[in-house]
């Protein structure tokens, strides 16, 4: 009887573990690649988005505002007092980018509104209440925790502390912490920029007008903190006055 007889070598285990070893890595490290260049696909849309809502941000301030820079001082301030009241730097961080969309609704408030000089009429008051609920619409109900943050801010900054706010009448802790900071700073340094319908205050008059709301308006803790640093604040506000950074710069860098 004939035989047939195998003349290939016998397999080597350790080579075709070694084969297989090497895919495996050369699998691993093309899936790093790919997870690199999503991660950077997205950042770059994330740019791109906070940037589109940093200018429409600056369309609607340059309304009632000739340089805009009021939006990018908001940043900093609300940076600077979450700091001083504890907040995480990585929230501080955040809201720094978040708060200068704070106003973004005031682009659907008509002009007669807007830049009406003296006391508004019941009706005006109440489409000037809007630009909260206008501005987290804009936002929208993004994914993405920085537009997350901004939506809650733009929601929330006119709410008081003695819950006599709007739109939704919250008070107190019932307020997220990142309303009632970009609320504090935002009052005072709007009070010491010149406006269509008035003069700007002088710091320690506005500084005042501050002290007077803590426990109506504002968070007592927040108000104590930024008078208690009331020259560190103002330094900070004339450093973005003097030196503001472009708002490509403030969306790359988030």
């Amino acid at each position: 009887m004939e035989t047939s007889l195998n003349l290939r070598p016998p397999r080597s285990d350790r080579s075709f573990d070694d084969a297989a070893a090497a895919q495996m890595e050369r699998i691993i490290a093309d899936l790093g690649v790919m997870y690199q260049e999503r991660n950077r696909a997205l950042r770059e849309v994330a740019n791109a988005h906070h940037e589109a809502l940093l200018r429409l941000a600056l369309a609607a301030e340059l309304r009632d505002d000739d340089t805009g820079v009021h939006i990018i001082r908001i940043g900093h301030l609300a940076e600077a007092l979450a700091l001083k009241c504890g907040e995480a730097p990585r929230f501080a961080q955040m809201l720094r980018h978040a708060a200068p969309m704070h106003d973004v609704g005031k682009i659907g408030v008509p002009d007669c509104v807007l830049k009406k000089p003296g006391t508004y009429t019941q009706e005006e008051r109440e489409v000037m209440k809007r630009h909260p609920v206008i501005g987290a619409q804009i936002l929208g109900r993004s994914r993405i925790p920085l537009f997350q943050l901004a939506a809650e801010v733009a929601m929330s900054h006119h709410e008081r502390w003695d819950g006599t706010g709007y739109p939704l009448g919250l008070a107190r802790e019932a307020i997220p912490i990142s309303g009632r900071i970009v609320a504090v700073v935002d009052f005072f340094d709007a009070l010491t920029m010149d406006r269509c319908y008035r003069k700007a205050y002088a710091d320690d008059e506005a500084l005042s007008m501050l002290a007077e709301q803590s426990g109506a308006a504002f968070d007592p803790r927040l108000v104590e903190q930024l008078l208690s640093n009331a020259t560190e604040f103002i330094a900070l506000r004339n450093r973005i006055t003097d030196h503001p950074p472009s708002l490509e710069s403030l969306a790359e860098a988030a």
